[in-house]
């Protein structure tokens, strides 16, 4: 990301209200990822097939596309689309093997739950800069 949080340009942007301290985008990255590695470890040991490996590998690239769309290139409206992409690919994920899964699912939804508060961040930078 080339620092892209710490850079001037993220940092003179207009800002939503409820945007968290800097501090907690590493801890919350830190849990999601957490729960997300248990929740992947758990679902390809119970069904691992085509579906699985392709929406996991989607949503590896959106995710990591996105800092660099964002606060490299300050490409907010492309990243708006892209981590509305990436939200429907975990929703996805979420949908379809909470039979499976059952309560383990849980262990996606910290990642959901984020995504739609950066969505929203995402969303206020771009209408209000």
């Amino acid at each position: 990301m080339n620092n892209g949080p710490q850079t001037n340009w993220y940092m003179n942007l207009n800002k939503a209200p409820w945007t968290p301290p800097g501090w907690v985008f590493g801890m919350a990255w830190t849990t999601i990822m957490f729960c997300f590695s248990i929740y992947m470890a758990y679902l390809i040991n119970i069904l691992l097939n085509t579906k699985i490996i392709i929406l996991f590998s989607v949503q590896f690239i959106l995710n990591v596309i996105w800092n660099y769309i964002f606060f490299n290139q300050h490409l907010v409206s492309i990243g708006l689309l892209v981590i509305i992409a990436l939200t429907a690919i975990v929703t996805i994920m979420l949908y379809d093997y909470r039979k499976k899964l059952k309560l383990k699912s849980l262990l996606i939804l910290p990642y959901f739950i984020w995504l739609c508060i950066a969505t929203s961040l995402n969303m206020y930078i771009l209408i209000h800069n």
